[in-house]
């Protein structure tokens, strides 16, 4: 792994899950690690509940845009992430890949989709401390 750890996000649409693991991680790293997020079959945007989710606890997504997966993203990261994308995530030697069973927030409800972003906020903290990155207050 590389002094400043890479982190690919992968969901089927790049508009829930992986965007608020991308944007806890962010948050949370405060720039010790290189965040990416993708998509095997991206949406048009962000999924506006999982916006205003983060919004609830301080989180700013509404830039954020989903993006394509590709084998060079996959390639880059020393860490790589999946949320439900399947065989759609290619794999490469060398690469730690971790897979985060996570309910899809799409077609859910704030109320619904709070207990998948609190569950993401707990696993990102995890994966900071197994990186060794300290998490930022």
């Amino acid at each position: 792994m590389t002094e400043r750890p890479s982190v690919l996000l992968v969901c089927v649409h790049n508009a829930g899950r992986s965007q608020m693991a991308a944007g806890f991680l962010r948050h949370l790293a405060g720039g010790a690690v290189e965040v990416r997020s993708a998509g095997s079959a991206p949406a048009e945007k962000v999924n506006p509940v999982a916006v205003q989710a983060m919004a609830e606890v301080g989180i700013d997504i509404t830039a954020e845009r989903p993006k394509a997966l590709t084998r060079d993203a996959v390639r880059a990261g020393d860490v790589v992430i999946t949320m439900g994308c399947g065989d759609a995530c290619p794999v490469f030697p060398g690469k730690r890949y971790l897979d985060w069973e996570l309910d899809d927030p799409a077609g859910r409800t704030l109320e619904q989709v709070r207990p998948i972003r609190d569950e993401i906020a707990r696993r990102v903290e995890a994966l900071l401390a197994d990186l060794g990155v300290e998490k930022r207050a």
